[in-house]
Formats: C-alpha cells, sequence, structure tokens
C-alpha cells in the first residue's frame, strides 16, 4: 500500500468538506484551508458587505458570502443531501504555488490574525475547493458612466429596506434575481424585470402589483432612464445586478497551466484535473446546474479515490484530448465558452462519476425529482408565480406513480430507523451495546404489518412478514443461536 500523501484542501464550504471526508476515508494526511472563523462557505450568513456594492475596485476588503438575510435554499431537500465530517481547520490561504514542475510538489503559504508572520506548508497534492460565488460578473450597459443611479451587486444585497420607495431594474431571471425581485417589491415602488433570454414573455407579472417583466437593457441615459430593448424605458434609481459570478483564483500559482478564460476554466479533465499537473491538482465544484451537494460528493470520492491509487487517470495526452473534444463541440453547437462547466441538469455526468467511485447512479426519483423542479423553476417560471414548489410538478402520471412508491418507502424506512437512535445512545451511556440487528429486523417485520393495515386483514403477525431474503437470513441466524445459548 502506498505511503499516504499530504493533501491541501483550499476551502471548507461544501466542496472541502465533501473532499477532505474523502481523503481521509482513503487514508491521506490532510489539511483543510479556510479564510473565515467557521466552516460552511456560501452558506455562512455574513450581515457586512463590501464598500464597492458592484465589487469593481481592486483594493477594496472583500466579503466573501454572497448570501442575504431571507435566503432559504431553493433546492428541495432530497436534492441536497450530504453527510457530516470531522476535519479540523487552520488559516486563510495567501498562496498556493507550485515549486517542483516535475515531481508536483506545492508550497501553502497561509496566515492567521492571531500570527504576525505566515507560515508555509509542502504538501503532495493541492485539491481546491474555494468556491465561485465571490467575484461579481457585472453586466455591461451602454451609457452607464453618466447614470446618476445607483448599482449593486445581489453579492452586496443582505435586506429590502434600502430599496424603499425607489424603482428598482433587476438584471437576471436566474433564482437570485427573481427571489431578490419578490422580496424588494414589498418595499420598492416598482420593480422591473430585465432578461437576455429570447424566450422571455414581456408583461406585466401577476405576483405583485408593483412588478414588470422586460427584455435585455438597450441603453441607459443621464436623466436616469432606462431602455430596453422592448422599446419600453422607464426613469430608475437602482440597478442591480443578479448576473453571476466569475471563477477567480488569484492564490493559485501555476505557471500559467491552469488559466481562467471568459469563465472557463482549463484545461481540466472532467472540470476536475489538471491533465499537466495531474493528479496532485483538482478542483472539486466547478460545475453547476446539477445536483451540486451530491456532485460534490461523488467529484470529492474520485479525487480521493486517485490520490489512494484505488482509482486511475488516463494519460496526460488523452486527458488533454478528451477536454479539447468537450470545447470543440461546445463551439460546433454555438455554447458559448462561459458555459464549459455548466450540466444543464443532464445526469450523464453525475452517473459516470458514480461509477468511478464504485457507487450505484442517482436513482429515477430523484431524477424525476430534479426534472420536476427545475420544469417549475426555468420553464414554466414558477418562482414568479408562487413561491411554493410542489412534489411532483409537471410531471407524467406514470412518473408520479413512480416518485409517489419510493417517498412512502423512504419514508417508512426513515420511521423505522429513527426509532433506535435513542435506544441506542441510552445503551452506549450505560456501557452496554446497542439494539441488535435480529430486535431491530423484528421490530421492523411488526412496524411493517402494523403499517400496512395487517391487523384489520389477519391478526396474526408472522415473525418474517415483509423482509428481505437478505433479513431473513440474518434474523434466522440469529434466533438460531439465541435458542443454542438458551439450551
Amino acid at each position: 500500500m502506498a505511503p499516504p500523501l499530504k493533501v491541501a484542501v483550499i476551502g471548507a464550504g461544501v466542496a472541502g468538506l465533501a473532499t477532505a471526508r474523502a481523503l481521509k476515508r482513503e487514508g491521506q494526511q490532510v489539511v483543510v484551508y479556510e479564510k473565515l472563523n467557521q466552516v460552511g462557505g456560501l452558506w455562512i450568513y455574513e450581515p457586512q458587505v463590501e464598500s464597492d456594492p458592484l465589487s469593481l475596485d481592486p483594493d477594496r476588503e472583500i466579503v466573501h458570502g454572497s448570501v442575504y438575510q431571507s435566503l432559504h435554499t431553493n433546492l428541495p431537500m432530497r436534492l441536497m443531501g450530504f453527510s457530516d465530517y470531522p476535519f479540523a481547520i487552520r488559516k486563510n490561504v495567501v498562496q498556493v504555488e507550485l515549486v517542483d514542475s516535475r515531481n508536483h510538489r506545492w508550497v501553502v503559504e497561509s496566515r492567521t490574525k492571531y500570527l504576525s508572520s505566515n507560515t508555509k506548508e509542502v504538501f503532495d497534492a493541492v485539491v481546491v475547493c474555494n468556491g465561485h460565488h465571490t467575484q461579481p460578473n457585472v453586466a455591461y450597459i451602454q451609457g452607464i458612466e453618466k447614470w446618476p443611479g445607483k448599482q449593486i451587486h445581489s453579492h452586496n444585497y443582505r435586506v429590502p429596506e434600502p430599496f424603499k420607495d425607489r424603482i428598482v431594474v433587476v438584471i437576471g431571471d436566474g433564482p437570485t434575481g427573481k427571489d431578490v425581485s419578490l422580496e424588494i417589491s414589498k418595499v420598492a415602488k416598482e420593480v422591473h424585470l430585465s432578461s437576455r433570454s429570447p424566450n422571455v414573455k414581456i408583461c406585466k407579472l401577476d405576483c405583485a402589483d408593483n412588478m414588470w417583466q422586460h427584455s435585455k437593457i438597450d441603453h441607459v441615459k443621464e436623466n436616469g432612464e432606462v431602455a430596453f430593448e422592448d422599446d419600453a424605458y422607464v426613469r430608475a434609481d437602482i440597478i442591480l445586478h443578479c448576473t453571476g459570478f466569475k471563477y477567480d483564483f488569484p492564490i493559485l500559482k501555476t505557471e500559467g497551466i491552469v488559466t481562467v478564460d471568459d469563465n472557463r476554466v482549463g484545461p481540466v479533465y472532467k472540470h476536475i484535473f489538471s491533465p499537466e499537473l495531474a493528479p496532485s491538482l483538482s478542483f472539486v465544484g466547478l460545475t453547476f446546474h446539477s445536483l451540486i451537494f451530491l456532485m460534490m460528493d461523488l467529484q470529492a470520492n474520485w479525487v480521493a479515490r486517485v490520490l489512494s491509487g484505488t482509482a486511475s487517470l488516463p494519460s496526460k495526452e488523452d486527458m488533454l484530448a478528451e477536454v479539447q473534444q468537450h470545447y470543440q463541440h461546445m463551439e460546433y453547437t454555438g455554447i458559448p465558452k462561459h458555459y464549459t462547466h455548466d450540466l444543464g441538469y443532464k445526469f450523464d455526468y453525475l452517473d459516470w462519476l458514480a461509477n468511478q467511485v464504485g457507487l450505484g447512479e442517482p436513482d429515477e426519483q430523484l431524477k424525476l425529482i430534479l426534472k420536476s423542479y427545475s420544469k417549475f423553476i426555468i420553464d414554466d417560471n414558477g418562482y414568479l408565480r408562487r413561491r411554493e414548489w410542489e412534489l411532483g410538478y409537471g410531471l407524467q402520471e406514470e412518473e408520479l406513480l413512480l416518485i409517489q412508491s419510493d417517498l412512502e418507502k423512504a419514508n417508512f424506512e426513515f420511521h423505522f430507523l429513527k426509532q433506535f437512535d435513542y435506544l441506542d445512545w441510552m445503551a452506549n451511556q450505560v456501557g452496554l451495546q446497542g439494539v441488535d440487528e435480529q430486535v431491530k429486523l423484528i421490530r421492523k417485520s411488526y412496524f411493517k404489518f402494523v403499517g400496512d393495515n395487517g391487523d384489520w386483514r389477519h391478526r396474526e403477525w408472522e415473525l418474517v412478514y415483509g423482509l428481505q431474503e437478505e433479513e431473513l437470513l440474518l434474523l434466522q441466524s440469529g434466533l438460531e443461536r439465541v435458542k443454542l445459548d438458551e439450551t
């Protein structure tokens, strides 16, 4: 077995935590770096905002988070499955530098507010998990230099009160743009949404009395007017950019091997490994429009398996060739470069990753939930018509039946397993073992019997009711052992 590698994980958000856990399971020596004083990354609410509301000033003090006060997760619970991790966090990373291109050795320089000097450590591998929701992408607007109003990016939005009695133009029709628009409409005088989508319907929105949908902004004027391509115009006080973010790795020094061009990080094989520096340099969390938590978990596990030697990569030449093939396909089909890491809510990539780490592909029910939710958000603009997504929205009858049976099964398993958490905990407190598997199986059998209304159909419960074949064998062996002990 190969000796453990010393691996630096940059960032302790979802991607970093998943990666650290996966690496530890493979026996690697892991150090996690996080510039905040707690874990969670993007999901930590920071009330402070940056001094520049558009975040364009290079000398500003950068606030990492983009979470606003009222934010609630915009994904169903089952699409955000993720488990805990037990790792200690170190410091804020100043620089990650390739110092030995032949043997792929890295020096990570970091600092903490409690020490006056920086510290340096040498690593065999670095996994970059610093996210991509900190550097705002600001839309270019003709005439903006002389427009007298105020501009702000959603990165610096926290509460709606500053928009009270104002006329606001919101650029962007993604989940954040829609969510923030609805929130500020409760205090603003008017809210005008601007979208560059060719499919947008120009109309007065029925979700609020003071909201309108427009096309892309054509230009702005010195008198405060904002003119749209649909020939409408409005004299606005504020333009709010909900226009996404840029990939940015200012701390990463790779001698120009990995670059960012129009939000394309590359070249990276399968959106993870740098072919030139693999496996010592990898990224977790570059891709988007997917089951984000599951995607990061699978990426992290694949990185860990590759670093431990239980999984292998193609040759550098083959990896580069596949990356170029992906680029050529995008160019041929007319997909802009900044969509390089967009998975488009498709499961091909997740299925492939799951196979690499020896796990089953995401189940059909999970895929149907995502199909339902993406139709609600994207196709039917349901987010602006009502804030409550319903499971099964937009699905066919046979799909509804499949998802219903799965959820009933999951609900049964959850309630059954929760019964033993308290008993197992109590047993541990008094120095005893938890409830044995045979007792759990007997309880499961009876619980299912009662749940199936068995009492009404026949009064006689049978010990093996509702169990699977492997459970029956386990139960039988346990009962035979008990009978022997009693004898």
